[in-house]
Order: structure tokens, then C-alpha cells, then sequence
């Protein structure tokens, strides 16, 4: 209890830098005005079983509580635009960059600047003596626009390189799955061609029509009513005008199509045109159970987290012992109008020794189209389903969640990407849509009958969120239904012991996210201290070392000149609103740190772990100046969800 601290104690240790009379000082002192919307004093907060989940968590609903009972959840969905636009006011063109500036693209008309001495004498002072691109691969790419220049400028502004350290990665590809341009044309032209997928949608097309009015898969509940308008713009993206998937009404034998999910011809061949002998994999169909098998029965596996979850927070988990990581939730029909944005969600470090991508779609035309494309372009161990999204803004179009209560769509879905896809296919679900109500036990054993090589049962429904405890009772329950099948369980996995505890209830393996107070984005260490069995006392110095790791591998990522290291001081800002959650193992009471507890304000062992303790934006701001660089002029940030902070 010697930590312990009122409020203002807490902001006035952190404005008096650390000083011992810091708090003494704050004696009968008002809130500062950078606090005056801050949320009441966090405190231990027992699980309230009255309260519905649901309410809490849905940022659009509209409470009519009292102002002071009123908590944040959800996200910021009306939060200003916070992208910077300084640097466009003077940019060098990336043509005088790539020191080919005769040939710019736009010529004349070319709205950025040619004249380097220009460019120099507007440029923002650099950040730093040191390059990391320049130190790790030996060059540069960026140039004078680097904001770590210094390090790699001569005589003329030339860009130096060390051709020693250069050659020694030459020819390496360091991040794959990255998108063509020709590949992006051949997208947006619609071009591309989907040979497996629409032969697929074509025998479900004919089943249909052959059915009159039938068209359900047997042994499928009736719930579902509503109507699959697959050549909508925003869903049906590169449909075959002549074999649309047409709506499915009634009840009706199994569509041959559903039996057997293969190539209906025998005289097909690869959409790809190959030279070299002929072999077998080039005659001869896989079979689902002849497929590459997922090995990763009792690995730790990394939830694919959106928008923290990106190639350089993968790299800190992966050198913490992760051994499965998935990208971010991709959006099929974003994928396949070839949306740059979408598809840097798929890139892939070459650490990555165990990688799959999560996408989320409604209707079977555009999920099986995506994966034969994923299939044909990318390098992946897996593809997974994303059946666990509880968003409003997925749910309400039939994505995530709802295709728990859409079977029909989602035996076409999963059925439609097996039998196109090359590598297995996952699934993620929760327990259900609502709090009370299970359903998947029910539909586990239709998944491992569509031919799904893996299930991941994140413990709570879609009305719960993220609040409450996770029902492991329940998933080891389902681990047992789904056996053969590996299932991987989800939620609550706080420590060693938590960890301990889940591989106990009969699962394959545990999956580990966001969890409320704490996971992979509050505590990336928790891989090593599950592989080691122990709660490890990271100092607050070790955890500013993980911090510049990561700045680190985002300037490799993102660039090292302006517009790279403002993304990256935004992704650093995002998961700062969570690592502030994590409370130190050396101040706890007792271990480990329980589900939904929220400390007091307290202050640390030393002024930095203070800091990293405040859930003030402008405090984040000030440890990511302390990495990147002063913020430009009128810099403003908001995180995405309500809950991780106050203005």
C-alpha cells in the first residue's frame, strides 16, 4: 500500500518529473485542466452479474444514466481525422528519391518538389544520429527525406551506403505476401481469374435451380429466411453474371456441390499455366484429409488483434515465444477490389515461421473467390474464418457473429473456401449471439463435418464483448464434441497459471489476445512467462527496451521519413492505451492479477513506471516524444476505443 496515491499526488509526481516533493505538493490541489474529463479513480471492480454486457459495451447505444455513472465503452467512431498532412505542404518527389528524377511520372504537372536544396531547407530537424535502415540493411531507401539523414548524407547530399552490409542481404526477402501492381490492376480491371471458385458457385447455383424450391442442406436449422443477393456492388465483386448463387428456400436434398466441394470435371486443369514435367499434385486433387495438416496442437498462438496487431507488434510477440501469429481481419471484398490498405494486413515477416490471415465475409461468392485468390498469390500456413466479430458494423451485413445464425451460408462458406484452398482452413467463433443462450456445441460438429481443420471457441457471446469471465467450463465441454478436430480455446489467459489451468480442461491449444486487463497487447512478455513458468518483474527500463524495439521495427516497416514515422508513432500511441493497463507483478498484493480488477492510481518504483501507468493521452504523447521526436504543431490523438483513455 505504499504505492498507493489520490489523483492528484499521481499528476503532480508526473508534472514535477519524478521529484520526491511531487506529491507533497499536491496537497488540497484542484485538477489540473488536462484532466478536468478524466474518468473516476479506477478501483477493483468485482464481476456484476446484473449488468448487461451487451449495454456496456455498444458504443452507439444511447444510456440515460447520470453523467457521472456513465462509463466509456466501445470505440471512438466519431473521432476527427488525426492523419497529418505537414509534410505534403513540401514533399520531395519520390522520383528525385529513387534518383531518377528525368523520369518522373507527372512531368511538368507534378505538384512536388525536384530541387533537393529546396527540400533541405524546409525539412523538420532529424530526429536522431542514427539510422536504423541504414544500420540493419546497410542502405537507406529513403534518402534525404529520411528523418534520420545524418546518419547516411555525404558530400552533396548523396546517400552513402555500406556496400558490405548491403550485399549480405541482396536478394533476401524480408516481408512477403506484398501486392503487385499487376496483380492490383488485374483486380480492379476484374481480370483475374476465379477458375475452382466459380465452378463451385456454379454447381450450388445448379443445385439450386435443380431444386425448385428447394435448396437447403439437409439436417440445416430453418431460422435462416433471409435472402443471399450475391450480385449486390459491395458483395459481388467479380461474379459470374452466368452462374450467380441464387437465394436458398425451403428444404431439399444436399446439393451435390455441398457433397462433393472438389472440381465437379475430371478434365480440369490449374488456372496457372506451368513449365516442367507433369506430377502428381498436377493431376490429382487433394482430398481435405490429404491436405498439409496444421501441426500447432499445444503451441501458444497470438489472436489476430485489430489495428495493434500489425507486423512490428507480431515481431515483439514472436521473439517473446509466440509460435503461431495471424494477421489482422482482412475484409474479402476489399481484398478483392485490390485495396493496397487491405492487403498490407497479409504481409508476412520472415520470422513468421507459423503465419495464417483471418477474413471476414457474409456470403459464399466473394469468401471462396478470396481465398482462391489468397491461394494463388500469397505465402500462408492457414486461412481462418472470422465467425467471432461482434462489431455492429459486421454483424448487421452477416459477417462475424451472425454466420452462427446463418448455417446455411456458412456450410457454403466453409465448404466453398475448402475446397479451393491448398493450406487448412480455421474457424473462429464465440459461444453465441446472446449472453444466455450456447450454440457452439451445436455447430462444431457441422464444422468438422464441412471439412474445417481447426476451431478456435473464444468463451463468451456476442453480447458479452469482452466484459465478464470467459466460460471455460463450456470450452472444454465443446473441446470434447470436437474431437477428432483440434479446438483452441480463448479469453481470460492472464498468466502462467491461467495458461496452466486452460491446457488442463482437454483443449488443443490457447489462444492469446486483447482480454480485457490484460493479454498480449497489455503484456506481450506473458508468452515467455507461460514457456518458463514464472511471473516475470519487468522493470520499467525493459519495458521502454520492448518500446524502442517496436519504433524500431515500425521505421523498418512503415519508413524512416515523415510519413513513415507519424504511422508509427500512431500504432505506438493505439497500443500505449493498452500497455497502461498493466499493472506491475512487484505492486500486487497477490498474484497472479485477476480478470476486470483496476488498480488505484498509484505511483511506481521510479518515475518512468509512473508514466507508463497514466492513462492520460497526453502522457502517451510524451513517451512516444521520448522515442520519435517532438509531435508537429497541433498534433492531436484519440485512441480507438472509449475505455482505453480520457481527452
Amino acid at each position: 500500500r505504499r504505492f498507493l496515491a489520490s489523483k492528484e499526488q499521481f499528476h503532480a509526481y508526473l508534472r514535477a518529473g519524478g521529484e520526491p516533493g511531487g506529491q507533497a505538493d499536491a496537497e488540497g490541489e484542484e485538477e489540473v485542466g488536462s484532466c478536468q474529463s478524466e474518468p473516476p479513480a479506477k478501483r477493483v471492480r468485482s464481476e456484476d452479474p446484473s449488468q448487461d454486457g451487451e449495454s456496456r459495451e455498444d458504443a452507439g447505444a444511447v444510456e440515460k444514466e447520470p453523467a457521472e455513472r456513465k462509463r466509456a465503452r466501445g470505440q471512438n467512431k466519431s473521432r476527427p481525422c488525426m492523419k497529418p498532412n505537414h509534410y505534403e505542404q513540401s514533399r520531395l518527389c519520390p522520383s528525385v528519391t529513387q534518383g531518377c528524377a528525368e523520369k518522373c511520372y507527372f512531368g511538368p504537372r507534378c505538384r512536388f518538389l525536384h530541387d533537393v536544396g529546396k527540400y533541405m531547407a524546409v525539412k523538420p530537424a532529424d530526429l536522431g544520429r542514427s539510422c536504423v535502415l541504414f544500420e540493419t540493411f546497410g542502405k537507406c531507401i529513403y534518402g534525404v527525406t529520411c528523418r534520420f539523414a545524418q546518419a547516411h548524407l555525404g558530400d552533396g547530399y548523396q546517400n552513402i551506403v555500406n556496400t558490405d552490409l548491403a550485399k549480405q542481404w541482396e536478394g533476401k526477402s524480408l516481408v512477403r505476401n506484398n501486392l503487385s501492381k499487376d496483380l492490383q490492376h488485374q483486380l480492379r480491371k476484374r481480370k483475374f481469374i476465379f477458375k475452382k471458385a466459380d465452378e463451385y458457385l456454379c454447381g450450388l447455383a445448379k443445385s439450386h435451380s435443380n431444386g425448385g424450391k428447394g435448396g437447403k442442406a439437409t439436417g440445416h436449422s430453418t431460422e435462416e429466411q433471409e435472402v443471399s443477393n450475391c450480385t449486390t456492388p459491395q458483395e459481388g465483386l467479380g461474379d459470374s453474371p452466368a452462374c450467380p448463387v441464387l437465394p436458398e428456400q425451403g428444404k431439399d436434398p444436399k446439393p451435390d456441390a455441398l457433397q462433393s466441394p472438389g472440381p465437379t470435371g475430371g478434365e480440369e486443369a490449374s488456372s496457372i499455366k506451368t513449365v516442367g514435367p507433369v506430377t502428381d499434385e498436377d493431376l490429382i486433387k487433394l482430398r481435405s484429409r490429404e491436405k498439409r495438416k496444421l501441426e500447432i496442437q499445444g503451441k501458444l498462438y497470438l489472436a489476430p488483434l485489430t489495428t495493434c496487431g500489425n507486423l512490428p507488434f507480431r515481431r515483439i510477440c514472436k521473439r517473446f515465444g509466440a509460435d503461431v501469429t495471424c494477421g489482422e481481419m482482412a475484409v474479402c471484398t476489399n481484398l478483392l477490389q485490390g485495396q493496397s490498405s487491405e492487403w498490407a494486413l497479409l504481409k508476412r515477416h520472415h520470422t513468421e515461421d507459423i503465419f495464417g490471415v483471418q477474413l471476414e465475409g457474409a456470403f459464399p461468392d466473394t469468401m471462396t473467390k478470396c481465398a482462391e485468390l489468397l491461394n494463388q498469390t500469397i505465402e500462408v500456413d492457414f486461412v481462418d474464418i472470422n465467425v467471432g466479430c461482434p462489431i455492429d458494423l459486421v454483424y448487421k451485413k452477416g459477417g462475424g457473429c451472425a454466420l452462427m445464425t446463418r448455417s446455411n451460408k456458412f456450410e457454403q462458406i466453409v465448404r466453398g473456401m475448402n475446397s479451393v484452398l491448398d493450406v487448412p482452413l480455421t474457424v473462429k467463433i464465440r459461444t453465441g449471439v446472446q449472453e444466455k443462450i450456447n450454440v457452439a456445441h451445436k455447430i462444431i460438429p457441422k464444422i468438422r463435418e464441412w471439412g474445417a481443420s481447426m476451431v478456435t471457441l473464444h468463451g463468451r457471446s456476442r453480447e458479452q464483448r469482452y466484459t465478464r469471465g470467459a466460460d471455460w467450463d463450456y470450452i472444454a465441454e465443446c473441446a470434447k464434441i470436437a474431437s477428432p478436430m483440434p479446438l483452441f480455446g480463448n479469453g481470460d489467459i492472464l498468466s502462467y497459471e491461467d495458461a496452466n489451468r486452460a491446457m488442463q480442461m482437454g483443449v488443443s491449444g490457447i489462444m492469446i489476445a486483447r482480454q480485457v486487463s490484460v493479454g498480449a497487447l497489455i503484456k506481450p512478455w506473458l508468452f515467455t512467462e507461460i514457456k518458463e513458468q514464472r511471473h516475470w518483474d519487468i522493470s520499467s527500463n525493459e519495458r521502454f527496451d520492448i518500446l524502442k524495439d517496436f519504433t524500431s521495427y515500425g521505421l523498418e516497416h512503415w519508413g524512416s521519413d515523415t510519413q513513415g514515422v507519424e504511422k508509427t508513432r500512431k500504432f505506438l500511441l493505439e497500443w500505449l492505451s493498452f500497455l497502461c493497463r498493466y499493472i506491475p507483478v512487484g505492486l500486487l498484493e497477490y498474484l497472479p492479477q485477476k480478470i476486470n480488477e483496476r488498480p488505484p492510481y498509484y505511483v511506481g518504483r521510479d518515475y518512468l513506471e509512473t508514466l507508463m501507468a497514466s492513462q492520460n493521452v497526453d502522457d502517451w504523447i510524451k513517451i512516444s516524444e521520448l522515442l520519435l521526436g517532438p509531435v508537429p504543431t497541433s498534433f492531436t490523438f484519440l485512441p480507438k476505443h472509449k475505455a482505453n483513455s480520457y481527452r
